[in-house]
């Protein structure tokens, strides 16, 4: 055990206890406990390989807990906590990842064909178009879903559309909320329209941006885990990004997944998926439109 000692230095005079903190390790027994819940309640594997990340982080709880060891940890998660430390517990576990215009390719996608082919059909002029960004993370990817819509309205005399951010991140969904960015974050969006849908911080000191209330009024979000039976979203979506999702599930899980997402797409409507994904194998209603791109038939 690593044994670590705080405190200052003794000085002659004074009794100065040693306060000797022991760093609990995550035992091959509740290990496998964590990693089951895990993987049952929001559908992510948790290899060896992750082990000595999930100790770390789960350290936080146990600190904020004044639990001693993973033992008890487990203990209560699984026979006396409330609901809350499971989220508490989700959003230390689940990584967080994303950037604005990631994967750009996909975008010129949307609006070169996916876009216009849609408003012929009445999406966005006779009623609203609507976009769902499952696993959106920080917001990153639904507030450029919602820059390159409101660039692709200006050219219509009616365009109506909204954006649905959902994760299962609590923390991750804070932020998106909030809308505020570090400087260095948002790099990837061009000058004109970093001029037109951000705000900057009253103080330069702060290096941050604030996301425009016009363009944020375009996007919601709400925490939503996947493994849910019911999504209860509220219609259908004619665009749906879930991109860099399914890595964590097992092949199974991913398939049923992307058959609700189908379910939940409207005909005629597009998914993107990510470059390191592929649904090849898959029996679902979807015709690939372009890489990692596909069509609900």
């Amino acid at each position: 055990m690593e044994i670590l000692q705080h405190g200052p230095l003794a000085s002659p005079g004074f009794e100065t206890p040693a306060i000797d903190l022991v760093r609990p390790k995550l035992s091959d027994r509740d290990f496998a406990r964590l990693g089951e819940f895990i993987s049952g309640t929001i559908g992510v594997k948790m290899p060896e390989a992750k082990r000595s990340l999930l100790e770390s982080r789960l350290l936080k709880r146990l600190r904020a807990l004044n639990l001693r060891s993973f033992e008890e940890y487990c203990d209560s998660l699984f026979g006396g906590f409330s609901a809350d430390e499971t989220v508490h517990m989700i959003d230390l576990v689940v990584t967080n990842k994303t950037d604005f215009f990631r994967e750009p390719g996909h975008f010129e996608n949307l609006t070169e064909r996916v876009l216009p082919e849609l408003v012929s059909a009445g999406a966005g002029t006779e009623r609203p178009l609507t976009v769902w960004s499952a696993g959106c993370s920080s917001g990153e990817e639904p507030y450029t879903l919602a820059m390159i819509l409101k660039e692709f309205g200006e050219g219509l005399k009616r365009f109506d559309f909204q954006v649905l951010g959902t994760d299962i991140s609590t923390r991750a969904l804070a932020k998106a909320s909030a809308g505020i960015y570090e400087e260095a974050k948002i790099s990837p969006v061009p000058m004109d329209l970093r001029r037109k849908y951000l705000l900057r911080s009253r103080d330069s000191s702060r290096g941050l941006v604030k996301i425009s209330p016009e363009l944020g009024s375009h996007v919601r979000f709400r925490r939503l885990n996947l493994m849910d039976e019911d999504w209860d979203l509220g219609g259908e979506a004619d665009i749906i990004f879930c991109r860099n999702v399914i890595i964590y599930f097992n092949r199974e899980t991913q398939e049923a997944l992307f058959r609700k997402f189908s379910g939940r797409l409207s005909k005629g409507g597009y998914i993107f998926i990510g470059h390191s994904e592929t649904l090849n194998g898959f029996d679902l209603p979807l015709d690939k439109a372009a890489p990692t791109v596909y069509r609900k038939m």
